[in-house]
């Protein structure tokens, strides 16, 4: 008894977990996770980084070695004659080796500025991808619910197998004491094996669409996958679509971008330093291999640039107005979709509504049927007639339930208010 006590502790368990069951949300998540683009997240930050990383460097000494070698045709020298003096011109064929050394002391902010340039730039780009991922949402959305429909079409047909299975009972009792013709038997048996098709064709067009939704998140999805209805309400939130801060990181990096326009005709300060080995060195006049050097400072200062600055930010502004008319258009466009879908939940909410009513009219009518078959009174395909009139009314309830939740969740992903959970 213990042993079988233990059995049952172990085997329980396994199998209630023995049935997959996924979560819209949960797709939402592993899209945005597993979808080859997601990759790209990673990469941005890294390249941002190096890029940075890269610029920083200007902070840092800069050595370049230079060395050379010529012979030129002509040298400089002394067109006269200097009594009890001998000035020896300079070796037509000159050798030199030069280290230089650059240190940016001030640069009027520069580096600083680029690096915010890149950084809005990253920004930018991170955002695009969140855009795009955040557009897969809708067609994992339009998947998993067709799914979810079948689903529900599945379980609608079981009870449609079971309760035809009942009459088929009922009309071999009929047939065996000849109150119910034969030719009603065969009827129910076509229409169950009608029933067997439709079946298998649910099940084919389920494993298609839970294949596409396993690729787009990256999981694998058994067959009898079990989907979990989501629950949605309209919210009143104001629009959180990913393109409105979209519009706003284009603009905010074509300030910091005009921003770095401006610092390109300020002082630029460095200090340099040149030491080197060769024939001649800096006296021109000593033909012999010396060792010199060279330090100091340079100033660069742009007086004038032909209003080039002036120019590239106002071109940068007229940047900044066209985003702001792509966001209008936008959000357009969007308030326009929003008023399209809420129209749909608004009409498919009265269809529900006149579903339920056929419902309940349409079983009164089976019942009757259902007496009036055991009875002898109608044929088979009468029976069938109504029967199939319940079940579609039914299934007509299905669709619309389904359809209603798929446009209320649009509504909240058109809004960008769906949040995963």
């Amino acid at each position: 008894m213990k042993r079988l006590f233990l059995i049952l502790i172990f085997t329980i368990p396994l199998g209630a977990l023995a049935q997959q069951t996924l979560r819209l949300e949960e797709c939402f998540d592993l899209v945005a996770k597993n979808y080859p683009l997601a990759k790209q997240t990673g990469l941005l930050e890294s390249q941002v980084q190096m890029d940075i990383e890269a610029l920083r460097t200007g902070y840092l000494p800069k050595l370049d070695l230079n060395a050379q070698a010529t012979y030129q045709s002509d040298v400089t020298s002394l067109p006269i004659q200097i009594p009890n003096v001998t000035v020896e011109p300079p070796n037509k064929d000159q050798y030199r080796a030069i280290l230089d050394v650059n240190q940016m002391i001030y640069n009027g902010g520069l580096i600083n500025a680029s690096s915010k340039v890149k950084e809005a730039a990253s920004k930018v780009n991170q955002q695009q991808l969140e855009v795009n991922l955040y557009g897969l949402k809708s067609q994992v959305n339009s998947i998993y619910l067709s799914v979810l429909l079948l689903q529900e079409n599945q379980a609608l047909l079981q009870a449609k197998e079971e309760q035809l299975k009942a009459r088929l009972e009922d009309v071999k009792a009929g047939v065996k004491y000849g109150t119910v013709l034969v030719s009603s038997e065969k009827t129910l048996e076509a229409e169950l094996l009608k029933l067997m098709q439709q079946f298998t064709e649910l099940r084919y067009n389920k494993m298609d669409l839970l294949q596409r939704l396993s690729l787009l998140i990256g999981r694998e999805l058994s067959s009898d996958v079990n989907l979990e209805r989501p629950a949605v309400f309209i919210s009143e939130t104001e629009s959180q679509r990913p393109e409105i801060q979209l519009f706003d990181l284009q603009k905010e990096q074509i300030d910091f971008s005009s921003k770095l326009i401006s610092k390109t005709n300020l002082p630029k300060i460095n200090a340099f330093a040149q030491g080197g080995y060769g024939n001649p060195g800096l006296n021109m006049l000593d033909n012999s291999f010396k060792t010199f050097y060279m330090a100091g400072l340079k100033l660069n200062l742009n007086i004038f640039d032909w209003n080039k600055t002036r120019t590239e930010q106002e071109s940068l502004e007229i940047n900044k107005q066209i985003i702001d008319t792509q966001k209008e258009t936008f959000e357009l466009n969007n308030n326009l979709e929003l008023v399209k879908l809420k129209s749909e939940i608004d009409k498919i909410d009265a269809l529900i509504l006149m579903d339920k009513e056929i419902i309940v009219l349409r079983e009164d009518i089976l019942k009757t049927a259902e007496s009036q078959l055991n009875n002898g009174i109608i044929t088979a395909s009468a029976y069938i007639t109504e029967f199939t009139n319940l079940y579609e009314a039914k299934s007509n309830l299905n669709l619309h339930e389904t359809q209603l939740l798929l446009h209320k969740i649009q509504y909240e992903i058109t809004k960008g208010s769906y949040y995963n959970n």
